[in-house]
């Protein structure tokens, strides 16, 4: 168990290492999104309820249900449900946006890598040019994966969040 561990890990940190410092940028940006996706997640499945529950007895404690003031009140209380319901979506949006542009953001010091291998040593180096090639494709293809991977986790929460907010209205009844 503990040999798996310790070559599951070396086996990441060669990748790390194959792939240039932009390849821990990206890695600190996916640990970033994911924990607010899981957090996301966690709200809208379990945290929702009891803030909603709040928010309903709030107004169906009041007497007055009818007049002008008491409408805002109830305005207010959806207003503020859907603030909590959309917390951070826009957040995991730009984290989203950032991977592909850090993934170039590898391809264009990998590739510079490249050319300063090919000045120094004259152009006719072509293991190094190989290794200026690899540094620059691996962040590419890490930016891509978890702008992906963030993308179906956004799609879900959206669905989920446009399904909490429809329920709103019902939650906080308005009488006439």
């Amino acid at each position: 168990m503990l040999y798996a561990l310790s070559e599951a890990l070396l086996s990441i940190r060669d990748f790390m290492e194959q792939g240039g410092t932009v390849l821990w940028l990206i890695a600190i940006l996916v640990f970033f999104m994911w924990g607010m996706i899981f957090e996301r997640i966690w709200y809208l499945s379990h945290g929702h309820n009891s803030y909603i529950d709040k928010l309903a007895n709030q107004w169906n404690s009041r007497k007055d249900k009818t007049s002008w003031y008491a409408l805002q009140v109830r305005e207010k209380l959806i207003s503020q449900a859907k603030f909590e319901i959309n917390k951070n979506l826009s957040m995991i949006q730009t984290c989203i946006m950032l991977a592909p542009l850090f993934g170039l953001l590898g391809t264009v010091t990998g590739m510079i890598e490249v050319f300063q291998v090919m000045a120094f040593s004259g152009g006719g180096d072509a293991r190094a040019m190989a290794g200026g090639v690899s540094k620059a494709t691996l962040p590419t293809m890490a930016g891509m994966v978890v702008a992906l991977s963030g993308v179906f986790a956004s799609i879900y929460l959206n669905s989920a969040s446009t399904r909490h907010e429809s329920n709103l209205d019902e939650i906080i009844k308005r009488e006439f």
